[in-house]
């Protein structure tokens, strides 16, 4: 790739490091979206043995890149995000791409209609891990910044998603587990103040 194209493209998804998410890392900040795709990413590398027939690759790529168009539109955290945000996410990543040559342009394209359609191992793993990603984050986070209706969506967001592998469901087991833990240490009376 050219060098002033390379360049071009870093700054336009740069603000990837600055955007922040709804998730709060343990130290009391707000977590940038390429904090999540970070760990995300090292997170499928990580479980690789549990899917040895998987492009882990392609994995790992789909982790890299998913929220690329968040360096554009900014992160919705999931339990807002609808339709509409998904269509203008969509049409940021497609601007995004079009700033790069051949190949690139042609993988990456392919590579986000395989996330979106849902078909595929890798796209399954991927998705599956996202969600795992962001709850493991929540759980690392002071309780203070849990809101109302997150008590109830730790229990249940991403069960969908981990149906396919038995590694998976434990892993998300474990997670559930580990965020009643955390919810037990509040008050009732406590959670409404949060």
């Amino acid at each position: 790739m050219n060098a002033r194209t390379l360049i071009t493209f870093l700054n336009a998804v740069e603000p990837m490091k600055c955007n922040t998410r709804h998730s709060w890392t343990s130290s009391g900040r707000q977590e940038s979206v390429a904090e999540h795709s970070w760990r995300l990413a090292l997170m499928a590398y990580l479980i690789k043995d549990e899917f040895p027939e998987a492009d882990y690759d392609k994995v790992i790529l789909m982790c890299l890149c998913h929220d690329l168009g968040e360096a554009v539109t900014g992160d919705v955290p999931a339990f807002s995000k609808n339709d509409s945000h998904r269509q203008i996410e969509g049409e940021a990543i497609k601007q995004l791409l079009c700033r790069l040559p051949e190949p690139y342009f042609g993988e990456l394209t392919a590579l986000f209609q395989e996330m979106e359609e849902q078909k595929t191992l890798e796209s399954r793993i991927y998705k599956a891990l996202d969600a795992m990603e962001c709850l493991i984050q929540h759980n690392e986070a002071d309780i203070s910044t849990w809101l109302p209706l997150e008590y109830e969506l730790n229990m249940t967001y991403g069960n969908d998603r981990v149906g396919f592998s038995s590694y998976l469901q434990e892993l998300r087991q474990l997670i559930r587990q580990d965020s009643l833990e955390k919810a037990r240490a509040v008050p009732v009376v406590g959670r409404d103040e949060v």
